[in-house]
C-alpha cells in the first residue's frame, strides 16, 4: 500500500473515531497487500481480536482492482456489506460501486407470486395468512429480499411458493424477466468493483462454468475467502450430484399447477404428478422411519430398495413422457419437462455406484430423502482455479491450522504453494480465561453419559456469574442435557431447534444468565461478548463418527493410498472444530470466562497434545473446585494498549442490497 492507512496518525485513525492500529492487523494487511501486488496466494490464520476484516478490506480497496469477497455465513456477509465496508468506503473516500450477492431463494419471484394468487382457493391456511404480508412487501421493496418482509418468519411456509429455485426459474422465458429483482441486481453487480458473496455462491458459479452454460459471478482480479475453513466441505457439495424427493415433489406440484392453468384437458398431467408424489413417499419409507445417513452402495444392495428405486425411476420417466406430449402448451409445462430431463440423468448418476474416487451416500429427514454422489477430493479442480494467471487468492480464518501447520487445509484445497501467515490473538488468555478438564467424569462411550454429565456440572453452572454455552457433539446429548437442566436448574435454558438461531441468541444475550444447549450450529459463527457468555462447556472432543458416509469413504481411500485415516483425516477435522467451539468464549478485551472440556482423552491420550497445541495459551486445571477461585478474582479494569483498541465503527447509510442467482447460496 502506498498510503500507511494503519499508522497511529494515519487516515483510518483520523477518520474513524477510536481507531488505533494493532500490530497483528498491520502484519496481515501488509501480507495481503504484497499478495495482491504479486498476484499470489496467501493463507492467513488470524486469532480472535486481530481485526482481520479491516486487514484484508483496506489493501483490497486500495489496490484499485476488481475484488470478490466470500464469506461462510449470512451473518458475516451482512456485517461486511452493511457495517465494515461502508465504514471504510467513507474513511478511504472510495467511490467505486460495491454490491452484495445473495442466493436466488433470498429474493421475491413476482411471477411465482402471481401464480400463487391464481390458486388462492387451494392454499393451506398458514400460507394464505402470510400472503398479504408478501403482497404489501412487493409494492414497496427495491431489493426484493424476503428477509425484509415485516412479520414473516424465517422458515415461513409461503416462502417456497414466492421464491424461485435453479430448477423452477423460467429464465429469459419468464414474462417478468425484465422487472425481476434477480436480473436487475445481477446487472448492477456486474458493474461493481467490489462484490460480497458467500462460499456457496462461489462454488455454484464454478459448477455452472464447468457445464459451459455461462456464469453467475463477474471475473475478478482478487479473491478473498473469510471463514475459509468451511471451503473444503462446501466445495464438495458442488462437484458432486444429488437427487432428492423434495426436488421431485416440487416438480410434481408444478405439474399439478400446469395442469390446472395451462392444460386442463390433459388429466394425465395430474395423475402423473400424484403418482410421483406417492412413489417418493414410498421410497422414503424404504429407508426406515427415523432420519438417517448411510452408504448408498450398501442400501442399494437390498432387493426391496432396488425395486422401489426402479419404480421411482419409471415414474419419473412416465412424467417426462406425459410432459413431452404437452410441450408448447405453456412455459410451466416446458420448464417441468426440462427439469424432468435433468432428474432422469441425475437418477442414473447417483445410483450407478461404480465411480471410483467418489462417495455414494444417502440422507433422510422425517419427510424426504436425498441420494448423493460426492467426490472424495476437490483439490485438483480447485488448484486449476487458483493457478489462473493474474489473480490473487487470499484465504483467512481463525482456524486454518492444525498444530500451527496449514498442511491439512492446503492439501484438501489444492493450494500447495501459498505464502502463510499465522497471527495469534492479542487477548490476555492468562488473565481472561481458565481451562478445566475435570477428573472422574463418566466414560465417553456411556449411553447415559450426557445425563450424568449435566447432573455433575449443575453446581458449576450455578456458580457462573453470567451465561453459559453447553456445546454438544450430538442431538441425543443436547436432548439429555437440556432435560436435566430444565428440571433442576433455576435458570433459563434455551435449546437449539426451539426457535431460529437469531432469536435464540437474542434471548440468550437479553437474559444474561441463561444456559444454551446446542450442537453444530452454535460451535462457530456466534459472537456473544461480555458477561452474557461467561462459560463454555464442551461435552467431548468433536470427532466425526467413522460411520459417517463421506468420512468413511475418505478413510477407505486414505487406507488404499497407504495413509493413516485417523492422523490424516479424523484428528485434523476434530482439532479445527474444537478450535471453533473454544473460540466462542473470549470475544473482547474485557471478557472473562471458563472453558470446561469434559473429555479426559485430551490429557490421557497421545493425540490430546495435537488439540492442546492448537488452543490459545489458556491456563489449565483438573479440579472443578478451582473454578470458584477464578470467579473470586475481582474484575480488574482492563486497560487496553493503544495498539489493541477496537475501532468504533461509523454508522453510515447502508448500501443497497444486491443479489445473484443460485438456490443453494442462501447461507
Amino acid at each position: 500500500m502506498d498510503i500507511d492507512y494503519f499508522a497511529e496518525n494515519g487516515l483510518l485513525a483520523k477518520t474513524i473515531p477510536g481507531f488505533a492500529p494493532r500490530q497483528a492487523q498491520v502484519h496481515m494487511a501488509d501480507a495481503v497487500s504484497k499478495t495482491i501486488k504479486s498476484a499470489g496466494r496467501l493463507l492467513v490464520e488470524a486469532g480472535t481480536g486481530t481485526g482481520k476484516t479491516f486487514a484484508y478490506l483496506v489493501p483490497a480497496l486500495d489496490s484499485g482492482k476488481r475484488v470478490i469477497i466470500s464469506t461462510g455465513s449470512k451473518a458475516l456477509q451482512d456485517q461486511l456489506y452493511e457495517r465494515d465496508l461502508p465504514t471504510l468506503l467513507l474513511a478511504m473516500q472510495y467511490g467505486k460501486p460495491v454490491a452484495q450477492l445473495k442466493g436466488r431463494s433470498n429474493y421475491l419471484c413476482t411471477y411465482r407470486l402471481a401464480l400463487l394468487e391464481q390458486e388462492m382457493h387451494f392454499l393451506a391456511a398458514d400460507v394464505f395468512a402470510d400472503l398479504p404480508k408478501v403482497r404489501n412487501f412487493k409494492a414497496r421493496t427495491l431489493s426484493g429480499d424476503v428477509a425484509d418482509i415485516p412479520g414473516l418468519q424465517e422458515q415461513a411456509p409461503i416462502l417456497p411458493f414466492v421464491t424461485s429455485t435453479n430448477d423452477n426459474c423460467l429464465g429469459r422465458e419468464c414474462p417478468d424477466y425484465e422487472t425481476c429483482f434477480l436480473v436487475k441486481a445481477r446487472r448492477k453487480a456486474l458493474d461493481a468493483q467490489v462484490v460480497v458473496i458467500n462460499h456457496h455462491l462461489f462454488f455454484a458459479d464454478m459448477s455452472v462454468k464447468d457445464t459451459g452454460f455461462g456464469e453467475l459471478l463477474p471475473d475478478a482480479d482478487v479473491y478473498i475467502f473469510d471463514e475459509a475453513h468451511q471451503l473444503p466441505d462446501i466445495a464438495s457439495q458442488y462437484f458432486g450430484e444429488s437427487l432428492s424427493s423434495r426436488q421431485l415433489s416440487d416438480v410434481a406440484e408444478e405439474l399439478r399447477l400446469a395442469y390446472r392453468l395451462e392444460a386442463k384437458d390433459m388429466a394425465q398431467l395430474g395423475k402423473a404428478a400424484d403418482r410421483l408424489i406417492q412413489d417418493c413417499q414410498a421410497m422414503r419409507l424404504s429407508f426406515g422411519v427415523e432420519p438417517s445417513r448411510g452408504n448408498l452402495r450398501d442400501i442399494l444392495a437390498q432387493p426391496a430398495m432396488q425395486r422401489d428405486l426402479q419404480r421411482l425411476k419409471e415414474t419419473i420417466k412416465f412424467c417426462y413422457d406425459v410432459c413431452k406430449l404437452a410441450l408448447g402448451r405453456g412455459e410451466q409445462i416446458n420448464n417441468c419437462f426440462e427439469r424432468l430431463t435433468g432428474f432422469l440423468t441425475a437418477a442414473d448418476h447417483v445410483t450407478a455406484i461404480t465411480e471410483v474416487g467418489a462417495a455414494y451416500w444417502y440422507e433422510t429427514t422425517k419427510r424426504h430423502f436425498t441420494l448423493n454422489v460426492t467426490p472424495l477430493s476437490i483439490a485438483e479442480r480447485f488448484a486449476q482455479e487458483v493457478m489462473r494467471v493474474g489473480c490473487s487468492w487470499i484465504f483467512t480464518s481463525a482456524t486454518l491450522t492444525v498444530g500451527e501447520e496449514f498442511n491439512y487445509f492446503s492439501q484438501r484445497m489444492g493450494v500447495e504453494d501459498a505464502d502463510t501467515c499465522l497471527l495469534d490473538s492479542p487477548f490476555d488468555y492468562e488473565y481472561q480465561s481458565l481451562l478445566c478438564v475435570p477428573r472422574n467424569l463418566p466414560e465417553t462411550s456411556n449411553y447415559q453419559r450426557a445425563t450424568q454429565l449435566a447432573e455433575r456440572l449443575l453446581p458449576v453452572i450455578e456458580q457462573v456469574p453470567g451465561g453459559c454455552f453447553f456445546l454438544c457433539t450430538s442431538y441425543n446429548s443436547v436432548n439429555q442435557i437440556a432435560q436435566v437442566l430444565r428440571d433442576k436448574l433455576d435458570r433459563t435454558v434455551l435449546v437449539q431447534g426451539d426457535d431460529n438461531k437469531q432469536r435464540i441468541l437474542a434471548d440468550f444475550v437479553a437474559d444474561g444468565h441463561a444456559v444454551l444447549v446446542a450442537t453444530s450450529s452454535f460451535w462457530e459463527g456466534v459472537d456473544v461478548r461480555g458477561a452474557a457468555l461467561s462459560c463454555v462447556i464442551i461435552d467431548k472432543l468433536p470427532f466425526t463418527s467413522p460411520d459417517e458416509p463421506l468420512l468413511k469413504a475418505r478413510m477407505e481411500d486414505c487406507r488404499l493410498q497407504g495413509g493413516d485415516p485417523f492422523q490424516q483425516l479424523q484428528l485434523p477435522e476434530a482439532v479445527i472444530v474444537l478450535k471453533q467451539g473454544v473460540g466462542r468464549l473470549i470475544r473482547d478485551y474485557q471478557d472473562r470466562g471458563i472453558l470446561i472440556l469434559c473429555d479426559p482423552r485430551l490429557v490421557n491420550k497421545p493425540y490430546g497434545a495435537a488439540f492442546l497445541k492448537s488452543l490459545p495459551p489458556i491456563p489449565r486445571c483438573r479440579d472443578l473446585t478451582r473454578l470458584s477461585e477464578f470467579w473470586a478474582i475481582p474484575d480488574m479494569p482492563v486497560v487496553e494498549p493503544a495498539a489493541l483498541l477496537q475501532p468504533a465503527l461509523l454508522q453510515p447509510t447502508l448500501l443497497q442490497k444486491e443479489t445473484i442467482t443460485d438456490e443453494n447460496s442462501g447461507d
